[in-house]
């Protein structure tokens, strides 16, 4: 099993993040570090189940399974940071895991599965239909962020009503969209490759293998994301940089671990509606039904309540991210420049981030 997962070998850095933070806490930094590591072949195996999982149901079911299942790191990050208070890197995560799936991601699987096949297709109105639940839930941070900005603080105390009859929403068009994706119109998302019989990489796992790796997964990216929340401030004073930074890009690209893997694995076997599922169908569930949730949870579970109220940067940051990929996804076909030209995109994004003073 371990073998199929090319990361494995670092799970050795599981045990050496539990040992780092109750033996040298006075070191947080190292600590953090080591659980950024232990998250990525955690994030892998989660993803690597997945797909197992999704072999047997098709590539609309697989590529929803995949990003549902994939996004259980960025979800379990939000919520740990969520109960410590940490709504700017909550904020920032939620930022960084759309950008970071809309641009890394896809940008990502498209040069590696261009590398092996000169130009690859894929049905359009499946991604249109994805990206414009994108444009949708930019719409719905940019809105609330420009009021909060014009009102200043008078509004920022009636932004947490507001965000959840937003949220609200945005789940029932996320539910609607499962309903339009999966059962209605599920043959728009039907690939050639579910018309043969699928291959797997790798041997075929029993079910109960494949639950089993799901829940330990989860469980110990639940460990450790408790030990990189805990250290996420000391970690960011020392290195300098901003929780901005910290939270668009670090943690968004520890927790997108099993999207890059899938996405990459499957764009390199030509089949990219599955790899275009997994990446822009992560972003569509991040912003219509991880947000909403975390803006709902945070009434019962955070200090304060999260709003949708999100800073300048990071709204310019979602609606660019949304309107490039839109542009490179409209004609159905992608090449290895193609994915070039996303990551270029989401380096300029990441650099400006760093930019930003704390």
């Amino acid at each position: 099993m371990l073998g199929e997962a090319p990361l494995a070998w670092l799970l050795i850095a599981v045990p050496a993040a539990v040992w780092i933070h109750h033996a040298r806490p006075q070191e947080p930094l190292l600590g953090f570090v080591i659980a950024c590591i232990a998250i990525v072949p955690l994030a892998g195996l989660l993803g690597l189940a997945t797909e197992k999982l999704a072999s047997r149901v098709g590539d609309a079911i697989g590529g929803f399974l995949n990003a549902t299942l994939g996004n259980a790191a960025e979800l379990i990050i939000a919520l740990v940071a969520l109960r410590a208070g940490m709504l700017d890197v909550v904020k920032a995560s939620i930022t960084g895991s759309i950008i970071g799936n809309l641009l890394l991601v896809l940008g990502a699987a498209f040069l590696a599965g261009g590398l092996r096949h000169p130009v690859q297709t894929f049905a359009t109105i499946g991604a249109r239909a994805q990206v414009g639940m994108m444009a949708l839930a930019a719409m719905a941070i940019l809105i609330p962020s420009i009021v909060a900005v014009i009102g200043g603080g008078k509004y920022v105390a009636q932004s947490v009503n507001f965000s959840i009859g937003v949220s609200g929403i945005l789940l029932v068009v996320y539910v609607l969209s499962l309903v339009f994706s999966l059962v209605t119109h599920a043959h728009l998302f039907k690939s050639d490759h579910d018309t043969v019989e699928r291959e797997i990489h790798g041997a075929r796992w029993s079910m109960p293998l494949t639950v089993g790796v799901m829940v330990v997964a989860t469980l110990l990216i639940v460990w450790m994301s408790e030990i990189l929340v805990g250290t996420v401030e000391h970690a960011a004073k020392a290195l300098g940089l901003s929780n901005l930074f910290i939270g668009v890009v670090v943690v968004a690209v520890v927790g997108n671990a099993a999207e890059h893997s899938t996405a990459i694995l499957v764009a390199m076997r030509n089949r990219m509606e599955l790899a275009i599922g997994i990446a822009i169908g992560s972003s569509t569930q991040i912003a219509l039904f991880v947000a909403p949730l975390l803006v709902l949870l945070s009434l019962v579970m955070a200090p304060a309540p999260l709003s949708l109220a999100f800073t300048g940067v990071e709204v310019f940051l979602v609606l660019m991210a949304t309107f490039v990929a839109s542009i490179l996804i409209v004609d159905g076909r992608s090449t290895w420049f193609t994915g070039i030209q996303l990551l270029a995109v989401y380096l300029v994004m990441a650099l400006t981030v760093f930019g930003v003073p704390s």
